[in-house]
């Protein structure tokens, strides 16, 4: 089963993560066109989960991570 991509504006902070990230970062852009792309695909992640069981993580977050450690953990 899949679960939705919700995202928790204000957990234990004070402020959105978006009021403290530069608007010029150069993640913004990125994760524009991530999440585009993402919103294509949702559907095919549909497609692809159980009805039955827990709810997963959703493919998005877990994409989304993926990508930030490929972008800042990669090997120097």
């Amino acid at each position: 089963m899949r679960g939705e991509d919700l995202q928790q504006a204000e957990l234990f902070s004070y402020g959105s993560v978006a009021e403290r990230v530069p608007a010029e970062h150069r993640l913004r852009p990125i994760r524009q066109t991530v999440d585009a792309a993402l919103k294509v695909m949702s559907t095919r992640f549909d497609a692809i989960y159980g009805e039955d069981g827990r709810k997963s993580i959703p493919a998005e977050r877990l994409l989304r991570a993926l990508l930030l450690q490929m972008l800042y953990c990669s090997p120097q």
